[in-house]
């Protein structure tokens, strides 16, 4: 992948690339971040995601951040803007939400991202830089606004999603780290703040 193409082409490809991994491949990679994921938890909270599609991992990397101690919470999709936060106490809890999204049945926490001290972001790719890809909403743009100062913002890609140099905006957020599923949580180089 080129660094020079704009966002659009960027998502096509990897969007391209998702649909055609094979099911145990993706299953392999659910096991490693899901392992991964335990050694983030800990006391306190942190906030997380549940993938959809062809997004990397799955509820066991949930379970995994619940087993190790930590209290989740999951976006509640609303309007465009700010997400909500909810917390998530397992499969059972879940239901569909907007964009036929699983998040959880519970009342949203007034700030919930404000409490967590690391957050684990849905990406499409993620670079050296912490420049991180999303899908183009902006709904995580617009949430990491409220998150704490020191809190570990993680972008959560395939191996071959983090890159080099992706294209960036003013409003984006940088990343301070990549978890990827087979090589771990990695510090990114030119991280901005976190």
């Amino acid at each position: 992948m080129t660094s020079e193409r704009d966002k659009r082409a960027w998502r096509e490809e990897i969007l391209a690339a998702r649909k055609t991994l094979p099911a145990d491949v993706r299953e392999r990679e659910a096991a490693a971040l899901a392992a991964a994921a335990h050694a983030l938890g800990g006391d306190g909270w942190v906030c997380a995601y549940v993938p959809v599609g062809g997004e990397p991992g799955s509820l066991a990397m949930l379970d995994a951040l619940r087993d190790s101690g930590a209290r989740v919470l999951l976006p509640v999709t609303g309007e465009p803007g700010p997400l909500e936060w909810a917390e998530y106490t397992g499969p059972e809890g879940l239901r569909r939400g907007r964009f036929g999204l699983r998040e959880p049945a519970g009342a949203p926490i007034a700030n919930g991202i404000a409490m967590a001290a690391t957050i684990l972001v849905p990406a499409l790719a993620v670079d050296h830089r912490g420049v991180r890809l999303g899908r183009g909403a902006g709904y995580y743009d617009r949430s990491l606004s409220a998150c704490r100062a020191d809190a570990r913002l993680v972008a959560v890609v395939r191996d071959t999603e983090l890159v080099e140099r992706l294209p960036e905006e003013s409003h984006d957020h940088r990343m301070g780290w990549a978890l990827t599923p087979f090589g771990g949580l990695r510090r990114l180089e030119d991280h901005i703040g976190n």
